[in-house]
């Protein structure tokens, strides 16, 4: 399998959840407002022999040209858009979902056109229920009547090589995915998992949903990934995008 990861850059974002671009080279933290955190926001492509899967969508921002980023960092990599067989969502949090859909001549359309659609469906109604909080139901309110969306539910397996689970912990219906294919297992663990140090820290996150539980799925994750030699991937690290033990 191929991994690429599809990074729109590092932001820091407060109580207030809005993401502002940070320049590593010139910016200072400290000069942010009280309680900012340094995130990347990075989904990812996995090419395998069935499908081009991309996990989590982004902000949903344009760069200078007007272009959607991931649909500009997909090309990058010389993956088009409509190439894209599968959309592997752990929640609809801005930050994972913004790129679900885009303006296009006056009207907002889906971003993979080709691509099914999957979705936690607990997650769904919750974020409709929540439109005020982190969620941005105009990005994805298109999926409600679409033919591309297969609402899932529970901890089962997509064709055979996709396993997902609903973890809750960060948000209630969160989910996560590993993929195996030819002996090799990549898992991505979205907010639950975000970053390589949490992983080796018993930390518990104010902002999680329930932050003990998340400390406690991380240290299960990294303890069997060690064993089984997974390979992780944590969507807000600025350095450590893929990793193996």
């Amino acid at each position: 399998m191929k991994i690429i990861s599809l990074s729109e850059g590092a932001f820091t974002v407060d109580k207030t959840k809005q993401f502002i671009p940070f320049d590593l080279q010139k910016d200072k933290l400290q000069e942010r407002n009280v309680g900012s955190l340094l995130v990347e926001i990075q989904p990812f492509v996995i090419v395998t022999s069935k499908d081009i899967l991309l996990l989590d969508t982004g902000l949903g921002f344009t760069n200078a040209t007007g272009v959607l980023q991931i649909h500009q960092n997909l090309l990058n990599n010389g993956i088009g858009p409509l190439e894209v067989t599968k959309v592997l969502l752990t929640h609809l949090h801005k930050d994972h979902s913004g790129g679900i859909s885009h303006q296009q001549n006056g009207k907002r359309v889906l971003s993979f056109a080709n691509a099914t659609y999957y979705i936690n469906k607990q997650e769904f109604e919750f974020a409709f229920e929540n439109s005020k909080s982190s969620y941005m139901i105009e990005d994805f309110e298109l999926l409600k009547n679409s033919t591309q969306v297969k609402f899932i539910e529970g901890n089962r397996i997509i064709n055979e090589y996709i396993k997902y689970e609903v973890t809750g912990a960060h948000s209630p219906y969160h989910q996560v995915f590993w993929i195996e294919e030819n002996k090799e297992i990549i898992f991505f663990g979205g907010d639950v998992a975000p970053q390589l140090q949490q992983m080796k820290n018993k930390f518990i996150a104010k902002y999680d949903y329930d932050g003990k539980r998340s400390m406690e799925l991380r240290q299960q994750w990294r303890e069997q990934g060690e064993r089984e030699k997974w390979i992780f991937l944590f969507y807000h690290d600025i350095k450590t995008p893929v990793f193996k033990y």
